[in-house]
């Protein structure tokens, strides 16, 4: 006789079950995988693209039901009573976040991430994704999409007629341009590549495209930015970009440059500014997912079997990919 398979984690009172359908494969799979901040808790079970079906909800459960399709992003827990906790900021908790996976939990446990067949979380930390949103493609919107999202909500970057910049044409860099567009915005990719030219501009339907290597095409779009997002974690110079920025302009940093430099008249002179953002709280999530499934916006994606994933990762570190991959957690395991 076949046993029937039973949720080893016990359902608290305000949890969620969820049956993993899909999980994206962020950097952070990289960083922590290969323990290059030094503090990866092995076995480390990564992912924090999650999304999934609910199986069961606990007693306390009113947002949800059994069925609903929901998503999970790159934090499960924080202290729920600090002001940034009490406006949805969840992710900036006075005390500390906890991370989707290898971070200590409020009980002591290490959280496991979606590279997985199911996970428990508190029903504040999971969000609804409409049924008629593809659950593959809803996966990177919760890290990929909301870090994108946020500061350009946070900046007023949602102002039709506006220029953009993006600096980076990755995982969240395309998103950021899907995003730009569909608020309106007029939008330049910047690029070390001219291979991308051309998905920028037909594929993702950016305006203009530029080689930021080329200082006569940088030189052709100098103050004619209202923002910039810079999504690249590589080294690169800020002074030439903050001279792009109109008056009042500001870049939002997402990316994670070994170092910032820049002259202090890059600031000064034109009252620029240089903000950072993180992953997005729990309201401009929910509002960003209710964005993009009226809006018909989805992340490209390279859908794979979870078998194929440690070449997914190589394939991430080399920046062979367009734009995100998804792993198919339920078909992968069928």
């Amino acid at each position: 006789m076949k046993s029937v398979q039973t949720w080893p984690w016990a359902i608290g009172i305000d949890d969620i079950s969820i049956s993993i359908t899909h999980c994206g494969v962020c950097y952070a799979e990289v960083a922590w995988t290969q323990n290059k901040f030094g503090d990866a808790k092995y076995p480390v079970v990564p992912g924090h693209e999650i999304v999934g079906v609910v199986k069961e909800v606990g007693s306390n459960v009113k947002g949800f039901k059994v069925g609903d399709h929901v998503g999970v992003g790159t934090y499960v827990n924080s202290c729920r009573d600090c002001e940034y906790c009490n406006d949805g900021f969840e992710v900036y908790c006075s005390k500390g976040a906890i991370f989707t996976y290898n971070h200590v939990d409020l009980d002591g446990t290490i959280t496991r991430g979606g590279f997985s067949t199911y996970i428990v979380v508190h029903e504040r930390y999971c969000f609804q994704i409409p049924k008629d949103y593809p659950l593959a493609s809803a996966a990177p919107l919760l890290c990929a999409g909301i870090t994108v999202y946020s500061p350009m909500i946070r900046h007023k970057m949602n102002q039709p007629g506006k220029s953009l910049g993006v600096i980076g044409l990755g995982g969240l860099g395309h998103m950021a341009v899907k995003f730009g567009k569909a608020f309106g915005l007029n939008v330049t990719v910047f690029s070390t590549s001219i291979s991308k030219k051309d998905e920028a501009l037909n594929l993702l339907g950016a305006d203009k495209f530029v080689v930021s290597s080329n200082e006569q095409e940088m030189l052709e779009v100098s103050k004619s930015l209202d923002f910039i997002i810079d999504t690249a974690s590589g080294t690169h110079p800020f002074d030439p970009y903050m001279s792009l920025l109109k008056t009042s302009g500001v870049l939002v940093l997402v990316g994670a440059p070994t170092e910032v430099k820049l002259s202090p008249i890059s600031l000064i002179h034109g009252m620029k500014s240089i903000s950072g953002s993180a992953a997005g709280g729990t309201k401009d999530t929910r509002e960003m997912l209710d964005f993009c499934a009226a809006n018909k916006i989805y992340p490209e994606i390279e859908v794979i079997p979870i078998q194929y994933v440690n070449e997914a990762i190589e394939r991430l570190i080399k920046r062979d990919i367009k734009y995100r991959f998804v792993i198919d957690i339920e078909n992968s395991l069928k």
